[in-house]
C-alpha cells in the first residue's frame, strides 16, 4: 500500500499544469543523473560484495577501480556549477519533490567537488585498511581466532589470564592500521576544508543534513537521562562479573565485559539463550518473522551470503544493489542468540529498502530517509530475539518462559545502556579527532571510555586501541546514528505500542504475526523512502521530535505516552 505521503507529493509532481524554468532543467538534470549514475553506482556496490565476499587482492582493486569512476562523474564541477543554479531557483509549489530530489542530489556532488586525485587517495587508503581488517585474526600463542572465536572466549571463559591475552590480541589491528588512520584522517580534513567546512567531521554532519549543535544537544540530553540507569546497571554487572571471575568489583578490567570495546552488555544471568538457540534454524525463525509482518524476504535471504568462510569479511551489512530490489545481506552465522539478533538487524535493513518502496518514488530518493532511521528500524526488530514470547509466537518452546523472558528484558534493557555510552564515546571521540588530530588520541581515548563507560584504562597501557574499531577507519563520522537510531527506534515502538496494539506497556508488544504493525511500518517509515528527511519522518511517524525521551522512559518502568 502506498504511503500517503508519497502519494500526493507524487500527485503534486504530476499535476503540474505548466512547465516552469525550474521544472524543466530539475527534471533534465535528475534523468541524467539517473542515466548516468545508477549504473555506476550499481558496479561499486556489486564490486563491493564481491570483495568482501572473496578478500582477494584482484576484487578489491576492481572495487577501488568502481569507486574511483563514480567519484570521478559526481566530482564534474560543470556539473555541479548547473546543479548549484538549479538549487538556488524557488520551486513552484508543485514541485515539492523535485525540489527535494535536487538538495539530495547538491549534498552528493557537493561531497565530490574536490581533485579527484585526493578522492582517489582516500578511496584506495581506505580500500587497504579494510582489507587489513577482514584479514586481521587475534593469535595468541602462535595460533589465530576468528572473530567468532574471540567473542566464545570473551562470553564463556573464566581464565581471566587467557582473556586479557585474547582482548589484547583483538586490539592488535589497531597498531597495524593507525598509521593509514591518520593518513585518512589528515585526507579527509583536507577534503572537508577545501570545501569550506572547519573539518571533516562537521563537513559530514551537514552532508547527513544534520548540525554539530542539534546532534551534540540530543547526546547531551541522552548523557543526562541515561547516567543513573546506566551505572546502577553497571553495579550490578560488576556485582555478577567479580562473582565469576572471583575477584572484587575493583579488579575488573576491560577484558572481563566480554565485548572488547564493552559496546554490549556482558551476560550476568544463569539463563543462557544460547542454550535455545544451538537447535535452532536462525535464517528459518527470522524469514518465518518477516513474512508473518507482511514483510516478507525469502528473495534477499536467496541472494545473500550468509556463513563464514576464508578472506570473507567476519561482520554483517545488508546493501541495496540497484534500488530496484536488488537487496543483500553479508553474514557469518553461528547458532546463538547474538546472530539472531544480528540476523534481524541485516534483514530488518533490507526490509527497509528499495524492495518496499513504491516504484513511483524516483531514483534519488528510494532509500532510507537517514542512516539513523534505517539503523533504528533494524535496532527495533533486533531486540526480540530475547523474548520467549517472540520465540513462542514462532513455534519455539521456551523451558522456564517467564524466567527467560524476565532476563532478557533486563538484558535488553542492559545492552541499551551499554550501547548509549559506548556510543557517547565513539561520537566525542571522533569528534575531537577530526577536531585536533594531533592531540594525544590514546590517552583521549581511555579518558572517554573511563568517563561514559565506568571502564578503568588497563595500567601502563599506551596503544591506538581507537584505531581496532573498524568504524573509525572505514566508516567515519557514522557511528552517532547508531546512537540517534537508538532513540528512533524508541519512538517508533512506543507510537506502534499506542496506535497499532492499544498497550500502555512497551515491553509486552510483540510483533509476530501481526500484519497492521507491519503496515505501520511500511506505511509510516519505508514508504515515505527519502522523500522526507529525517527529522520530518520522526515526526511523521511518531508525532514528535527526535528525542532521548521516549528512551529513557524504557529504563524508568514507565509507560507509552
Amino acid at each position: 500500500m502506498r504511503s500517503f505521503i508519497v502519494a500526493a507529493l507524487v500527485a503534486g509532481v504530476v499535476s503540474a499544469s505548466y512547465a516552469a524554468p525550474f521544472d524543466e532543467r530539475a527534471k533534465k538534470f535528475t534523468a541524467q543523473y539517473e542515466a548516468q549514475i545508477a549504473p555506476l553506482e550499481k558496479v561499486a556496490n556489486l564490486a563491493w560484495w564481491v570483495a568482501n565476499n572473496s578478500g582477494k587482492d584482484d576484487d578489491f582493486k576492481k572495487l577501488e577501480a568502481a569507486e574511483n569512476a563514480l567519484d570521478e562523474k559526481l566530482s564534474n564541477k560543470a556539473v555541479f556549477k548547473e546543479l548549484k543554479a538549479i538549487s538556488e531557483m524557488t520551486p513552484d509549489k508543485g514541485h515539492k519533490l523535485l525540489a527535494r530530489e535536487i538538495e539530495v542530489m547538491h549534498l552528493r556532488y557537493l561531497e565530490k567537488q574536490v581533485d579527484p586525485s585526493l578522492l582517489r587517495k582516500i578511496t584506495s587508503k581506505r580500500g587497504a585498511v579494510e582489507k587489513t581488517f577482514n584479514r586481521s585474526r587475534a593469535k595468541v600463542r602462535g595460533t589465530e581466532y576468528s572473530a567468532s572465536e574471540v567473542a566464545k572466549i570473551l562470553k564463556d571463559s573464566t581464565d581471566s589470564k587467557l582473556r586479557k591475552a585474547i582482548w589484547e590480541a583483538s586490539k592488535s589491528v589497531g597498531q597495524s592500521v593507525v598509521g593509514d588512520l591518520l593518513e585518512l584522517v589528515d585526507l579527509r580534513n583536507r577534503w572537508a576544508k577545501e570545501l569550506g567546512f572547519a573539518n571533516y567531521y562537521e563537513f559530514q554532519l551537514h552532508i547527513g543534513e544534520q548540525k554539530s549543535e542539534e546532534v551534540l544537544k540530543i547526546f547531551d540530553e541522552l548523557d543526562t537521562l541515561t547516567q543513573g540507569p546506566f551505572f546502577a546497571a553497571k553495579n550490578d554487572i560488576d556485582e555478577a562479573l567479580a562473582k565469576k571471575f572471583k575477584i572484587r568489583a575493583g579488579e575488573l578490567m576491560p577484558w572481563h565485559y566480554e565485548d572488547p570495546f564493552f559496546q554490549e552488555a556482558p551476560s550476568v544471568s544463569s539463563v543462557r539463550f544460547d542454550d535455545v538457540y544451538e537447535k535452532q534454524d536462525i535464517l528459518k525463525l527470522a524469514r518465518d518473522f518477516y513474512a508473518g509482518i507482511g514483510l516478507p524476504i525469502d528473495d534477499v535471504i536467496a541472494r545473500s551470503d550468509l556463513y563464514e568462510k576464508k578472506g570473507k569479511s567476519p561482520h554483517a551489512f545488508c546493501t541495496d544493489i540497484d534500488r530496484q530490489g536488488d537487496v543483500r545481506v553479508l553474514a557469518n552465522i553461528v547458532p546463538t542468540d547474538k546472530w539472531m539478533s544480528t540476523m534481524l538487524h541485516e534483514l530488518g535493513h533490507s526490509v527497509y529498502s528499495s524492495k518496499f518502496m513504491p516504484k513511483e518514488v524516483p531514483y534519488v530518493l528510494r532509500d532510507a530517509s537517514h542512516t539513523l532511521t534505517t539503523e533504528g528500524l533494524a535496532m527495533m526488530f533486533q531486540k526480540f530475539a530475547l523474548s520467549a514470547d517472540w520465540l513462542g509466537k514462532l513455534g519455539v518452546k521456551v523451558k522456564n518462559a517467564d524466567a527467560f523472558n524476565a532476563v532478557g528484558l533486563k538484558a535488553n534493557q542492559y545492552d541499551l545502556l551499554v550501547f548509549s555510552r559506548w556510543g557517547q564515546v565513539m561520537f566525542r571521540f571522533e569528534k575531537a579527532l577530526y577536531e585536533n588530530p594531533k592531540q594525544n588520541l590514546n590517552r583521549l581515548w581511555w579518558s572517554l571510555v573511563e568517563k561514559y563507560q565506568g571502564l578503568k584504562a588497563p595500567k601502563g597501557r599506551n596503544a591506538p586501541d581507537y584505531a581496532s574499531k573498524i568504524h573509525i577507519v572505514t566508516a567515519p563520522a557514522y557511528y552517532h546514528n547508531y546512537v540517534l537510531g537508538q532513540l528512533f527506534a524508541s519512538q517508533v515502538h512506543h507510537a506502534i505500542a499506542k496506535e497499532v496494539f492499544d498497550e500502555e506497556d512497551c515491553a509486552k508488544v510483540q510483533y509476530v504475526g501481526r500484519k497492521d504493525a507491519g503496515r505501520f511500518i511500511k506505511t509510516k517509515v519505508i514508504e515515505p523512502a527519502k522523500t522526507l528527511d529525517w527529522r520530518e519522518l520522526t515526526e511523521f511517524a511518531t508525532g514528535e521530535p527526535l528525542s532521548a525521551k521516549a528512551f529513557a522512559a524504557d529504563f524508568q518502568n514507565k509507560k507509552a505516552q
